[in-house]
């Protein structure tokens, strides 16, 4: 027998994959859904590009509708928190003042963006996580306006190219040695700046770009001034130095909150009937052979779809999928497959970076982690295999 009622928190790509999960898999049971926005589902990639150039409108990044709500026949309650739990008692409290009893809790919340301590209420200073966010910081974008960008990572890098195509001057900012060194590699960081100097951003990188000051006039961001006491004017700033996991709501609770709500490799926390999917979920990848948390968009999919089968007792196996994620920048698409992060070393095994058009390998201690590529999508899907079989670097094709 299930639980019931089942209770999902997060009413985002994770949640509805969750929620459509339970009900195409034959789930007819009392069903909830909470979501902290006043909107219904929308897809978040796009809010850093399509949405941003205004090539795509929200209704168009909508992932259902509430006739879809309604044949669901879910319990949806938009624009409500969770601010308590009892684990105990197995019920949750919501912002209206409500109380709602649970047998499973699937908790899908996402992460929050990091800000600068002190500048969140600066009129101009922008992060970019809801549709609201991107909409706002569009309207202080165009030819004239200049947009500092603080934090060199996919968000940052997307949206100082989006900013581009929309006339606006750009400078980036990144203390590493270059834009999205950490996640991919020197190299490949080396030839993202490149790219978007052509562009025409102005890029600051190193220890010296690190922003140690804000500047505000009358409660209005004003520009930045840099470690190395570069002072810098702009009209706008986006904030994209990372996120947290959106775990507050569980924090008294006992679970385990260690850098997002840690699971075991079926993606159930230590409190039995307590699941975590999408950018909240740490769990253990037996394929791997590692704890990962993925903020990638297919994740998010692929993990709910899974938790549903899972409390439904149709999935015995471990969630063990070949992480995927993608990044498109100006006319240049990036696409990789497996976990990147923290690699030891990088092999271009096809083609060349400097062309931009190249497979490129990632070793993890002696196995082979993953995969990137541009402008190689056949031969990319090949090296998906070897990624998906955890082959040992000294045993992968081509090496």
């Amino acid at each position: 027998m299930i639980p019931e009622p089942v209770v999902v928190v997060g009413a985002g790509a994770a949640g509805l994959a969750t929620v459509t999960g339970l009900r195409g898999n034959g789930f007819q049971g009392r069903l909830s859904w909470i979501g902290a926005e006043a909107t219904l589902p929308y897809d978040r990639p796009p809010l850093s590009k399509e949405v941003m150039t205004a090539a795509r409108t929200s209704e168009q990044i909508a992932l259902c509708t509430w006739d879809k709500v309604a044949e669901l026949d879910v319990d949806l309650r938009l624009g409500t928190t969770v601010t308590g739990v009892d684990i105990d008692a197995r019920k949750i409290m919501l912002s209206d003042g409500n109380l709602l009893p649970f047998g499973c809790l699937v908790a899908a919340t996402g992460v929050n963006p990091r800000t600068l301590p002190g500048s969140e209420h600066l009129a101009g200073m922008h992060i970019v996580r809801t549709l609201d966010d991107a909409i706002a910081l569009r309207s202080g974008l165009g030819p004239g306006r200049r947009l500092v960008v603080i934090g060199g990572g996919f968000l940052g890098t997307e949206l100082a190219a989006a900013a581009r195509s929309l006339g606006t001057d750009v400078v980036l900012l990144d203390p590493g040695p270059a834009p999205l060194c950490a996640a991919v590699g020197a190299d490949v960081g080396v030839m993202v700046a490149d790219l978007h100097r052509e562009h025409g951003v102005e890029i600051r990188t190193g220890p010296g770009a690190a922003v140690v000051r804000v500047d505000a006039r009358g409660g209005t961001f004003d520009g930045v001034t840099l470690a190395d006491g570069t002072a810098i004017a702009a009209d706008v700033a986006l904030v994209a130095i990372g996120s947290v996991p959106a775990t507050s709501w569980l924090a008294e609770t006992g679970v385990d909150c260690a850098d997002g709500l840690r699971c075991d490799e079926f993606c159930e926390t230590d409190v039995p009937g307590v699941y975590a999917v999408g950018d909240v979920s740490n769990w253990y990848h037996i394929g791997l052979g590692a704890r990962v948390r993925l903020e990638h968009r297919t994740n998010a999919a692929e993990q709910g779809l899974y938790v549903a089968r899972r409390i439904l007792g149709q999935a015995a196996e471990p969630f063990a999928p070949v992480p995927y994620f993608w990044s498109d920048q100006y006319d240049l698409k990036i696409q990789a497959y497996g976990l990147l992060r923290g690699h030891d070393e990088v092999r271009v095994v096809d083609g060349a970076i400097a062309d931009r058009e190249f497979v490129a390998l990632y070793r993890r201690g002696d196995r082979l982690a993953g995969v990137l590529g541009v402008r190689r999508a056949r031969a990319l899907r090949q090296w998906r295999a070897q990624v998906a079989a955890g082959v040992a670097w000294t045993d992968a094709s081509v090496l």
